[in-house]
């Protein structure tokens, strides 16, 4: 598929693929040790993902005329239902979860990619078909990095779902990255380009990613992936490849403050 929304959908089952040959390998030891979200254990992670699976899929069908709007209370029952659940069943319902969100997208007809929209209701309006997708490629991509990362400590993201969330991240949806960042941390604005890519990052009195070809203040030099990472707050010393630099007004490590993750 050629459009912005088919190659969404393409990435996020690529995703789906690359994390299901991981999670069917994991034992119980595993599914409790602790992912890339410190917080949380491979199981939570898996767990997130599958009620996230669930409630994106209760949208669309509502946008599809399949299904009623969820009612404010929908969210809250699906987080409790899947927290209830044993790490082993969060693990096998994860897959399922997602197998029927991303069979459901991919069975949307290329006609439809460009005029059909998603009422989210946490947004003022509802989001075309590719932005609505990549909401939740930004989640499996670095959720999906929360588990694998928790199996082997030097995972990355593949380079074309980094690439495609670059896309999206300073098109689309170019919102979530204000609200990934804390601006009023560093005293200066800067623009950091992220080096041999056409993206930098801006932190004035918010935060964006953007290809407009401003004055950068520094340099993000190392692979777009970590850089991403970074926006997400998931590029720990621990988990920084060899060889990432910031030179410029701002600091990697001042750069970690600002996008403090989630």
């Amino acid at each position: 598929m050629t459009t912005l929304a088919g190659r969404t959908i393409a990435a996020l089952r690529t995703e789906h693929d690359t994390l299901a040959s991981t999670v069917r390998t994991l034992s119980a030891e595993q599914l409790d040790g602790t992912s890339g979200a410190t917080e949380w254990t491979l199981a939570d992670a898996l767990s997130h993902l599958g009620s996230g699976s669930e409630i994106t899929l209760a949208a669309f069908r509502a946008a599809l005329g399949e299904g009623e709007s969820p009612g404010s209370d929908f969210n809250q029952g699906v987080w409790d239902r899947w927290n209830a659940l044993s790490p082993q069943d969060q693990a096998d319902g994860w897959i399922l979860s997602d197998t029927a969100l991303v069979t459901a997208l991919e069975a949307v007809p290329e006609e439809r990619h460009e005029d059909l929209k998603v009422e989210l209701g946490f947004l003022p309006a509802p989001l075309p078909l590719a932005s609505f997708v990549a909401m939740r490629v930004s989640e499996a991509v670095m959720h999906g990095w929360d588990v694998r990362v928790g199996v082997d400590p030097a995972a990355t993201l593949a380079e074309p779902a980094a690439e495609l969330l670059a896309e999206q991240l300073s098109g689309g949806v170019s919102f979530l990255v204000g609200f990934l960042g804390k601006p009023p941390v560093l005293s200066d604005p800067a623009v950091v380009e992220i080096s041999g890519t056409p993206y930098r990052i801006v932190i004035d009195e918010g935060t964006r990613l953007t290809t407009e070809a401003l004055p950068a203040t520094a340099t993000f030099a190392g692979p777009l992936e970590s850089a991403l990472r970074l926006l997400y707050g998931r590029l720990t010393p621990r988990h920084t490849p060899a060889g990432i630099e910031v030179t410029g007004n701002v600091t990697l490590d001042e750069l970690r403050v600002v996008f403090p993750g989630f």
